[in-house]
């Protein structure tokens, strides 16, 4: 046996160490900011009777479970997934029905999006972003000499993505209706997908979105809420998330009004620890706590798909498919959430993941991290193994 790789490649961690951190300093980033923008929530209402660290301990029970579960879906190889996939994908979609039946799937806030497990509540839609990207990966591999055609290649998943795009819908979870829509979208894309089939997409999705909103009375009254959300009418309405996050962000300026001290969260920001927790980040940390939060999504993503290159090279092509898949699906709900923070988008009810208030999310978040985490390793484990030859 002959050595042909450096000492330095020896020394190759085993895990990526950078990405294990990005996501850590989110995750602590979040569970400050859970309990900085709850606080007064928590405090005055008989609901959470009235401790002030009720969404605190929530959120680190909630970690821990995901914790638990990520370090077991980091021990299933990469291969167990693809097997797989199609079958959790058909779980996924009995779930989204589940949902939809009054005795089963709960109600609230006008939104039938949960499943109760007695002592939480389970959102589905988030386990199906996951399965979304584990089917779309294994049809690209299955369908790869049909991917450029239409008929065999596109309308088959395109049929798979019309029926769990309609239980999304009628939840109604229009947020995450586009997430899973452009999760497929993207991973079809990188398997082969033609420019003229996206580009068609790309125009008819717009007035798909439209028809949608001017069938929903409710819809539209977040539209007006978006376009106007200054307007008497509307300021105190419709609008008032998006003026309230607004205010925030401006009174925190470039550093903030320091940790704990955010006036939004005092009951006037509805939802500041889940969806508008980007704003009271804003108000408390200014732009500076804003930009680092950003940079770690940022670094956070592109590691992915750094990681997803190296699978390519290893002729690992689901495992590509996979990370660049959890890539996009973590890049367009970041995107999604910060616009509507700033008021860029109307309120889609989308957390932010790793940061945002919420068992499902957060569980969902730490999985999805432990399958690129286990992707990393067996390139690490491969390349390792490369070091000898006759």
């Amino acid at each position: 046996m002959k050595l042909f790789s450096s000492q330095k490649n020896y020394n190759l961690p085993i895990y990526d160490y950078g990405l294990i951190w990005a996501a850590l300093l989110l995750i602590g980033i979040g569970l400050v900011m859970v309990y900085s923008a709850s606080i007064d929530l928590a405090a005055n209402n008989q609901k959470y009777n009235f401790e002030h660290y009720y969404f605190l301990v929530r959120q680190s029970s909630y970690l821990m479970i995901a914790f638990i579960c990520g370090y077991i879906t980091f021990l299933i190889p990469v291969y167990f997934w693809q097997r797989w996939a199609p079958y959790l994908f058909l779980i996924g979609v009995i779930l989204l029905i589940l949902v939809l039946i009054p005795s089963i799937g709960l109600k609230i806030n006008g939104s039938r999006r949960w499943l109760s497990l007695v002592v939480a509540n389970f959102q589905p839609t988030e386990l199906v972003k996951l399965f979304t990207v584990m089917y779309a990966s294994d049809y690209v591999l299955r369908k790869s000499k049909q991917m450029r055609t239409i008929v065999k290649g596109f309308f088959p998943m395109l049929g798979v993505m019309i029926v769990t795009g309609w239980l999304v819908y009628v939840e109604p979870d229009l947020g995450a209706l586009i997430v899973i829509t452009t999760i497929a979208i993207g991973i079809l894309f990188l398997g082969g997908l033609t420019l003229r089939v996206i580009f068609s997409l790309a125009v008819l999705a717009p007035i798909g979105v439209w028809g949608a909103i001017l069938i929903s009375p409710y819809k539209q009254k977040r539209i007006q809420g978006f376009l106007e959300p200054w307007a008497p009418e509307n300021v105190f309405d419709s609008g008032l998330q998006t003026t309230q996050a607004q205010m925030a962000f401006g009174n925190g300026e470039f550093f903030g009004v320091g940790v704990g001290n955010s006036s939004a969260k005092l009951l006037f920001l509805p939802e500041a620890h889940t969806d508008f927790i980007l704003a009271i980040i804003g108000e408390e940390f200014g732009l500076f706590g804003v930009t680092i939060v950003i940079g770690l999504f940022a670094f956070l993503i592109v590691r992915m798909f750094g990681i997803a290159k190296e699978s390519i090279k290893n002729n690992k092509y689901f495992a590509a498919l996979m990370a660049q898949g959890i890539a996009i699906w973590f890049a367009i709900q970041c995107i999604i959430n910060m616009a509507v923070n700033l008021g860029l988008f109307p309120t889609k009810g989308l957390t932010l993941p790793l940061l945002s208030f919420g068992g499902s999310s957060v569980l969902v978040s730490v999985i999805a991290i432990a399958i690129v985490l286990r992707i990393d390793h067996e390139n690490r484990r491969n390349l390792r193994g490369q070091y000898y030859n006759k």
